[in-house]
């Protein structure tokens, strides 16, 4: 999994609200998705903005940040998250069909509802910004 940390000139993160009739529906998380066979990481980012937000980013624009795994004792597969810090990017995001979309500071992000990976990313910026 990869997730963008975009920030605005206010130091507010983009977060986008999930539609809610797909898995954790309702819920606010960094934009990105899943790691496609065949793709890297970057890649699948740049894929993942351009389909969720009709942003354009280069692979080049992306600095790894922070990552999250769900925990040992979950019952699920594993699943690691990685954040990159979005430095460029044309266009401007627009939520798909049936998502919310918003600018949050850290301290209103930690007070939605969120995966709990997304979570544990805001908690992680949160913790590098003291």
């Amino acid at each position: 999994m990869v997730a963008a940390a975009i920030a605005d000139t206010e130091g507010r993160f983009l977060l986008q609200q999930r539609p809610i009739d797909k898995h954790h529906g309702g819920l606010w998380e960094f934009p990105g998705g899943k790691v496609e066979a065949g793709e890297n990481p970057r890649f699948a980012l740049v894929r993942e903005l351009n389909e969720e937000l009709t942003i354009l980013v280069k692979e080049t624009a992306l600095v790894p940040i922070a990552f999250a795994e769900s925990p040992p004792d979950n019952p699920s597969p594993g699943i690691v998250m990685q954040l990159y810090k979005v430095v460029e990017f044309q266009g401007i995001p627009v939520a798909e069909a049936g998502a919310g979309l918003g600018w949050f500071a850290l301290a209103e992000a930690a007070g939605l509802p969120m995966p709990p990976l997304d979570v544990a990313l805001v908690d992680l910026l949160a913790e590098r910004a003291q």
